[in-house]
């Protein structure tokens, strides 16, 4: 099994609401308790990256005006842009976890409670309506789209639906919270190898088995064959977790 792993942190200075940043620490610390190499690279607006370089993405959330001011960034390069860079790799089986705004940003449109329209990048059939109404509160929903079907804690804030092309398959259901749009009991989305979420939190450390699942994908596409990661003790996540999830049952 390989070493090494390269993870980029796709515009942390402009996506990183609720602590996000702590995903990429908990990715990182996951596999330096396991003897793996592994680094944390962002890629900003403005740089230039090949991001064919990297084995794991990480993309957070933004406010919507945040997520406007990226559009011009994304699609500069033609095809070298980030935005065709990362749907190749997502269509390459790439991990990709992406969170909030940055969950919005890889579906076809956002569409404003006024009426306007913003083009994001298309990579995943999907949209987003913008609400008056934020959905904001603890997030409790199964991840049934993951190996194990974890329970998986967390905390959304959120003006936009968001609503899945037919085909799509949810990342879980809502057990306690709103999830994607509030309306249809679905959270999130699971596409090829991208995990996609409304739960900030930050998430992973708060749900290790997703950050594993995560790690193993990764390690899996670089190495070309399967993985088995070394157990780690987690006593006292679960704990948290598991208190977490009582509370919101």
């Amino acid at each position: 099994m390989t070493r090494e792993l390269k993870i980029c942190h796709l515009y942390p200075d402009v996506l990183n609401l609720y602590g996000d940043r702590g995903n990429t620490i908990a990715l990182q610390k996951r596999c330096e308790w396991r003897g793996i190499q592994a680094s944390v690279t962002g890629v900003g607006v403005g740089d230039h990256a090949d991001l064919a370089e990297f084995d794991l993405f990480f993309v957070g959330g933004g406010q919507d005006f945040d997520q406007g001011t990226l559009l011009d960034d994304l699609w500069t390069g033609g095809a070298d842009s980030k935005a065709r860079q990362l749907t190749r790799l997502i269509e390459g089986d790439a991990p990709v976890l992406a969170i909030c705004g940055g969950y919005q940003l890889l579906g076809e449109y956002y569409l404003t409670h006024t009426g306007e329209e913003c083009r994001f990048i298309g990579a995943i059939p999907f949209h987003t309506k913008g609400a008056q109404q934020r959905m904001i509160g603890n997030l409790l929903f199964t991840a049934s789209a993951l190996p194990g079907s974890p329970q998986v804690v967390g905390f959304e804030n959120h003006s936009g639906k968001t609503f899945l092309d037919a085909a799509l398959t949810p990342l879980g259901r809502v057990d306690r919270g709103f999830g994607n749009n509030g309306e249809d009991g679905t959270e999130g989305l699971r596409y090829r190898n991208v995990v996609a979420t409304y739960s900030h939190g930050p998430l992973l450390p708060k749900n290790p088995a997703v950050a594993d699942e995560l790690l193993r994908l990764a390690l899996q596409r670089k190495g070309g064959a399967p993985v088995d990661l070394v157990p780690i003790d987690d006593a006292l996540e679960a704990r948290a977790h598991d208190a977490m999830a009582a509370r919101l049952s």
